[in-house]
């Protein structure tokens, strides 16, 4: 990564600013030091540093630095699929009217495209045009082929019923009239052979005529046996070979007729379907045409509204997310990447990134005082509206260690010097005490999983259970167990604790207040007393002592072993639980409990509070 990208630098200003506070940590604990002279009101003196309870005003807070937005503004994007270079681009600052042209993206490919697609839906025109002729002339085709077919198996039922009706019958009475007249011209052929035979006996008629006449009578019986035999061959074989072949032909005719129906519909079919997909293929080809022009009309952007050009980059620069660099023209954008914000109204917010270790503080509806680093001598109060309910993906993505959620501050009032991406301040007010005791939290330990310091006396020092509310990273309330003066080491023995990596976590201190800081702080007790009062619209304040017990897991102070601050629920099943234990075995638990991993520890503290449910 380039030694001068937004992100090294936004991580170099955050080990400053950690240095910072640790040396003024420092400073805090030798004035403290110097404060208590070493030693007690006795003249005793002890060679730990220490610290001198106090009591006064105790403002527990939390502070993040953040960027200034506009609450309502008008967001530009580009709507250019895929990526595309800016061409033109309004300087940042201009005010501009509706329409005015902010954004000219390049375009040329869309173009080349554009005569592409043109192409290509005029041939698709054609070919939907081809094939819905095509289906005109597949059904007057269709139709011309079923009227065919069924007028053949009409005329094929019509031969059936002639033969059946007109030409058997015709053909039978032929076949015996036939054999009548056979037989009529075999009884008189015979008759007049009988009677040429007398004539012949009697010398009447010659022989040839005898002969002729018998030549009559057997060719007569001749014909008669051939017309029996017709009349039989009809009966038996051409009636029934003939009837065969009608009945064929009429089968044969109304199934060609069911083909030629079938074919018919699936030509016809299929030719709708032609058309269907070359229409559905041209209306794509023709929506591809309108969207690739839609595309060319938004590679120009312009002013939905009037307002003040601000680049989208800018307003995320100097945040935890500042990974990209400036917009400017020849760049590359995305779809759907940010460009522009215009804002519509004077209205702002805070964005700030409050860490995981201060989630539990932070609740939506608590007073939060902003200060801007280009705005000195101004300070401004808001609410908190707004926590996101994941951390940041891009702080994750940076560094998986660190687990920041967006936070939304509604501003007060309407200020127009307030500008989008301008770097801020805020400190959001957890509770403000007006005399409480207090300590440094480096004095406070976790010893057998009680909270305990080490009170200075004399030259001796003794450990002692306290009670702690809420802190604010440098100081802790103490609700009891100290009195005011009294002396605590402010580098306790860490080999009687068990102290968690995480208590090394140092966050920036509250700036002092600068320009009219009463009118500040009574509008911010004003806030904390209307959610002391109840208001619906956040509910409930968070208690102190469940905000103590989860913020300081693994940082320090905690109760989680089983100190309660009142009724003492879970502290008596744990002192039933181990009141027939040794103080030789209760040691060795000690022992063992201190010599655990965190994740070791942390599994122990839930299995307790399961058992304690």
């Amino acid at each position: 990564m380039p030694e001068n990208s937004p992100t090294v630098r936004s991580n170099t200003n955050k080990y400053l600013i950690a240095v910072v506070v640790l040396l003024a940590a420092v400073a805090i604990s030798i004035g403290a030091v110097k404060l208590a002279g070493f030693g007690n009101d006795d003249g005793s003196t002890t060679n730990h540093a220490t610290f001198a309870v106090r009591r006064g005003p105790l403002r527990i807070s939390v502070t993040e630095s953040g960027t200034i937005k506009a609450r309502e503004q008008i967001i530009v994007k580009s709507e250019v699929e895929g990526r595309t270079s800016i061409m033109t681009l309004i300087p940042e600052g201009t005010r501009v009217k509706k329409g005015d042209l902010l954004v000219e993206l390049d375009g040329s490919q869309l173009l080349d495209n554009r005569i592409d697609q043109e192409i290509t839906v005029q041939n698709g025109e054609a070919a939907f045009i081809g094939a819905r002729e095509n289906l005109a002339v597949i059904t007057n085709q269709a139709r011309s082929d079923v009227d065919v077919a069924e007028l053949t198996l009409e005329f094929a039922k019509q031969d059936l019923a002639k033969y059946l009706e007109g030409e058997y019958p015709n053909l039978l009475t032929e076949a015996r009239v036939q054999i009548t007249l056979s037989e009529e011209e075999l009884k008189r052929a015979e008759e007049k052979a009988k009677w040429s035979r007398t004539l012949f006996d009697e010398k009447y008629i010659s022989q040839t005529e005898l002969q002729a006449d018998e030549l009559a009578a057997s060719k007569a019986k001749l014909n008669l046996d051939l017309a029996k035999n017709n009349l039989t061959l009809l009966e038996k074989f051409t009636y029934k070979r003939n009837l065969a072949q009608l009945n064929s032909d009429v089968k044969q005719a109304e199934m060609a007729f069911e083909r030629t129906k079938r074919k018919a519909t699936a030509d016809v079919a299929q030719a709708e379907a032609d058309l269907k997909a070359k229409q559905s293929e041209f209306s794509r080809q023709q929506d591809k045409l309108k969207k690739i022009e839609e595309q060319i009309a938004k590679t120009t952007i312009y002013a939905p509204a009037d307002g003040l050009v601000i680049y989208a980059t800018s307003a995320q620069s100097g945040g935890h997310r500042s990974s990209r660099e400036p917009l400017d023209v020849g760049q590359d954008v995305l779809e759907r990447q940010e460009l522009i914000y215009l804002p519509t109204a004077s209205l702002a917010n805070a964005e700030v990134a409050v860490h995981e270790s201060s989630l539990k503080k932070v609740q939506l509806g608590l007073p939060a005082i902003i200060t801007v680093d280009a705005l000195p001598g101004k300070t401004f109060v808001g609410s908190v509206a707004r926590i996101a309910p994941l951390p940041d993906a891009q702080s994750v993505w940076m560094n998986p260690n660190l687990k920041v959620y967006n936070t939304e501050i509604y501003l007060d009032g309407n200020d127009v010097s307030l500008r989008t991406g301008m770097s801020c301040k805020a400190e959001i007010i957890v509770q403000q005490y007006e005399n409480e005791l207090y300590i440094p939290v480096q004095a406070v330990l976790r010893i057998a999983g009680e909270t305990t310091v080490y009170v200075v006396n004399g030259n001796n020092t003794e450990p002692r259970k306290i009670e702690i509310g809420m802190d604010n990273n440098r100081m802790v309330r103490v609700i009891s167990g100290l009195e005011e003066g009294e002396l605590v080491m402010l580098t306790p023995p860490l080999k009687a604790a068990s102290v968690d990596e995480s208590a090394e976590r140092i966050t920036p201190e509250t700036t002092p207040l600068e320009g009219d800081a009463e009118e500040v702080y009574r509008r911010v007790n004003e806030k904390l007393e209307e959610r002391v009062n109840g208001a619906e619209e956040y509910g409930q304040p968070p208690r102190e002592t469940e905000i103590n017990q989860e913020d300081r897991k693994g940082r320090g102070p905690s109760d989680d072993s089983g100190t309660e601050k009142k009724g003492g629920g879970k502290r008596q099943k744990r002192g039933k639980r181990f009141e027939n234990i040794s103080d030789a075995e209760r040691e060795k638990m000690r022992e063992r409990f201190r010599n655990m991993s965190p994740e070791e520890k942390e599994k122990v503290r839930q299995q307790r509070e399961s058992e304690d449910r």
